[in-house]
């Protein structure tokens, strides 16, 4: 194999991404397939991407004996179902976060492709994101001590789609907005979680309230690592201002601090004291290079056969905190995770 042939499942704001580096960014790469139920995304995406082959039924797609692997970008609650058959084509998949709305649902992706030798990628960028990449590199040379404290904000500008806010199919912002938190925390200080106690509040979206009762809008997470570390998750979605992504780790022997809110790093102060810049406006424009380089991470996995940097275990870990958490912002205890 000389190159990955890639079919798309999802044509939305995340779906183009990938299809827009896999069609003009990556070599030894090809998208020759599309897949979405809205026809209107399809027609318009394929229009976009110069893919000829559109498909409303995924499964006609990844039945195609062309196809190397699929990309799956589609709602939380369809992952489950759309992993698993392709696993059992023997497709390599990239899928994108949440991995799926249960523990359950990842042990079955997890199983699948065990069971039929594919090769499986989560979609936290952030792992391949240059400043978060130089934050792990200062952590593991130990010049910083160990770990203390890890505060992770994730914030989004404006609301996730309408299927988000029924927990029941989405998990909620936890999952939408912070998975990419919880992970990257795990991967950072290496080590699981051990206990998980949130809060939660509905503060702008007051006209959800009366479908959606337990839909939050912002979230408080305190956690606590099974090597000692503490830590806090702090989410918000809608945000408004923009797109916001920071961590800050306190060690033993300094601080480290990773992301800016500044899109440009440029900020002027008037006499006046007003102080003028600009945020990230999207996910997209922040993690541009982070989402190249983790597609080229794969396809340099499946042509020379290595295993993908981010798995299944790495995405079910994900999905087992913020299920924890939700159960905490429901019960009003404290959980402890096995």
């Amino acid at each position: 194999m000389d190159r990955v042939r890639f079919c798309l499942v999802g044509t939305g704001r995340a779906g183009m991404v990938h299809g827009i580096n896999i069609t003009s960014r990556i070599k030894n790469a090809e998208l020759v397939a599309l897949a979405d139920i809205n026809k209107v995304s399809l027609k318009e995406s394929g229009d976009i991407l110069g893919v000829i082959d559109r498909y409303t039924d995924y499964k006609e797609a990844l039945n195609r004996n062309d196809i190397d692997a699929v990309i799956i970008v589609t709602p939380t609650f369809t992952h489950a179902e759309i992993a698993c058959y392709a696993a059992q084509l023997g497709k390599h998949i990239v899928l994108e976060k949440p991995m799926a709305i249960s523990v359950d649902e990842c042990a079955a992706i997890n199983a699948a492709v065990k069971k039929n030798d594919v090769k499986l990628q989560l979609g936290f960028m952030r792992r391949f994101d240059p400043a978060f990449i130089q934050g792990k590199e200062k952590i593991i040379s130990g010049e910083m001590g160990r770990v203390m404290i890890i505060r992770s904000t994730g914030r989004g500008p404006g609301l996730p789609p309408p299927w988000t806010y029924d927990l029941s199919q989405s998990n909620g912002m936890l999952a939408e907005v912070n998975s990419h938190d919880f992970d990257s925390i795990r991967w950072l200080v290496e080590s699981d979680y051990e206990e998980v106690y949130a809060q939660a509040a509905n503060f702008k979206c007051q006209n959800l309230r009366k479908n959606y009762s337990d839909f939050y809008d912002n979230a408080v997470v305190v956690v606590r690592l099974k090597n000692g570390t503490l830590g806090t998750v702090d989410g918000t979605c809608p945000a408004g201002y923009g797109y916001d992504a920071r961590v800050e780790i306190l060690c033993e022997n300094g601080v480290i601090q990773i992301g800016n809110l500044k899109e440009s790093g440029f900020m002027q102060v008037k006499g006046d004291g007003t102080a003028l810049g600009s945020a990230f406006r999207s996910w997209r424009d922040r993690f541009e290079k982070a989402y190249l380089a983790e597609m080229e991470h794969f396809v340099r996995a499946v042509l020379n056969d290595s295993q993908p940097a981010v798995t299944g275990e790495d995405g079910m870990k994900a999905v087992e905190v913020v299920v924890a958490a939700n159960k905490s912002i429901r019960t009003g205890q404290p959980i402890k995770l096995v």
